[in-house]
């Protein structure tokens, strides 16, 4: 099938799957026209790509799960390098939300003074 019909199957663009084709995660064939060909096996892995990245996963995180991506990976049990990059992958979130409630929090209490510095030019 031709990139247009796995991107339509997938619910994924074309650039999408360059990017993952980039990024070694899927495969293609080139037809004699230069066209890109995916064997039906694309749109499980592609499937799967699209629901680890949804889970907060990373390219990079997924690249080592390449064996278990042709099948159903959210159906069995997760394998220890599964759980251990997802762990990975939760501290750098927990990390990045903390740093934006800090930045958030500090943001808070900028516009608090300011809010009150112009209640006070207000009275007098």
């Amino acid at each position: 099938m031709r990139i247009g019909e796995l991107a339509a199957l997938t619910g994924t663009t074309a650039r999408a799957l360059r990017h993952y084709e980039q990024a070694g995660l899927i495969t293609s064939d080139r037809a004699a026209n230069g066209y890109r060909e995916y064997g039906e096996a694309a749109v499980v892995r592609v499937r799967n790509i699209r629901a680890l990245v949804a889970a907060g996963f990373t390219l990079e995180d997924v690249r080592p799960l390449l064996g278990c991506l042709d099948g159903d990976v959210l159906a069995g049990p997760p394998s220890p390098q599964a759980l251990r990059i997802a762990r990975e992958r939760l501290a750098v979130l927990e990390h990045r939300i903390a740093a934006q409630t800090e930045a958030r929090d500090r943001l808070v209490a900028a516009l608090a003074a300011a809010d009150t510095q112009e209640d006070v030019q207000a009275d007098v």
